[in-house]
C-alpha cells in the first residue's frame, strides 16, 4: 500500500515554495538559458567534466 507524502502546507495535494514564490526559480532558469551555465551543482560539474574531456582529446 503506497503511503501519502506529507507535504509543507498540511494539505493533500498543495505544496509551497518560497523561492518559486519570490520569482528566484523562474531567474536562475532564465539565467542558465541566456548564458549556457548551468546553475545546479550537478550540472556545472557534468558540463566542466565535458568540457575537460573535450580538451583531452577523450571525446
Amino acid at each position: 500500500m503506497a503511503r501519502k507524502r506529507k507535504t509543507n502546507t498540511g494539505i493533500p495535494g498543495l505544496s509551497f515554495s518560497l523561492n518559486r514564490a519570490l520569482g528566484i526559480t523562474d531567474a536562475k532558469r532564465k539565467f542558465a538559458k541566456a548564458t549556457g551555465i548551468p546553475t545546479t551543482k550537478a550540472g556545472r560539474q557534468r558540463k566542466l567534466g565535458a568540457m575537460v574531456l573535450k580538451m583531452l582529446g577523450l571525446k
